[in-house]
């Protein structure tokens, strides 16, 4: 195993704070016991489920803000 350092960091240090309220808001909805700090108790499967519904809700939010700042505008 490396000495390296991690690279699950964020593109934006300061978006940390809204993207873990995110991840807790997004594991609530799938019932997801999500806790701070350790959660080697949960499967593959249930932290999957929530990293994948979050990508989906921030595609599904910049399609939205894509969609409506180009009403008529073509290029």
């Amino acid at each position: 195993m490396s000495n390296t350092k991690s690279s699950n960091q964020a593109a934006v240090p300061e978006a940390k704070g809204a993207l873990d309220r995110f991840k807790f808001e997004v594991a609530n909805e799938l019932g997801v016991p999500l806790t701070d700090g350790y959660n080697g108790n949960l499967t593959s499967k249930q932290n999957g489920s929530v990293g994948g519904y979050m990508v989906k809700k921030m595609i599904e939010a910049q399609e939205r803000q894509m969609s409506s700042g180009s009403q008529g505008s073509q290029m």
